[in-house]
C-alpha cells in the first residue's frame, strides 16, 4: 500500500510559480511510475504530466509543455510538480499517482495508487 499527500496548493497569479509537492509513505515508490493528474469540477481527470521510476523519462501535456517541469527524489520517496508561468487555465484540484506500469503514464489507468489532491487556483 502506497499512500500520497500533496501539498503546496494556493492562491497565486497570473504569470506566478507554485511547486507542488507529493510524498509517499506506506512502501517506497522508487521502483513505481508517477504522475500528475488535474481535475475542474464537472470535467475528467486531466494528464498533466510522468516521469518514469529512475526519472529517466518524462512526458508533459501540451497544455503545460515549456512551464511545468516534474521531477522525483526517490531517496525522499517524493514527487515534485513545478509550475511556472501559470495561467487562469491551470486552475484546478491537482493530484499525483503512483503506478507499477512499463508504458508512458499518460493514462489514469495506469496508477494505482492516488492521493487526495491539493487546489490550485489562478487568479488574472
Amino acid at each position: 500500500q502506497v499512500l500520497l499527500v500533496e501539498s503546496g496548493g494556493g492562491l497565486v497569479q497570473a504569470g506566478g510559480s507554485l511547486r507542488l509537492s507529493c510524498a509517499a509513505s506506506g512502501r517506497s515508490v522508487s521502483s513505481f511510475g508517477m504522475g500528475w493528474f488535474r481535475q475542474v469540477s464537472g470535467k475528467a481527470r486531466e494528464f498533466v504530466s510522468s516521469i518514469s521510476w529512475n526519472g529517466g523519462t518524462t512526458q508533459y501535456a501540451d497544455s503545460v509543455k515549456g512551464r511545468f517541469t516534474i521531477s522525483r527524489s526517490n531517496n525522499k520517496n517524493t514527487l515534485y510538480l513545478q509550475m511556472n508561468s501559470l495561467k487562469p487555465e491551470d486552475t484546478a484540484v491537482y493530484y499525483c499517482a503512483a503506478g507499477r506500469y512499463t508504458g508512458t503514464g499518460f493514462s489514469d489507468t495506469d496508477y494505482d495508487y492516488w492521493g487526495q489532491g491539493t487546489q490550485v487556483t489562478v487568479s488574472s
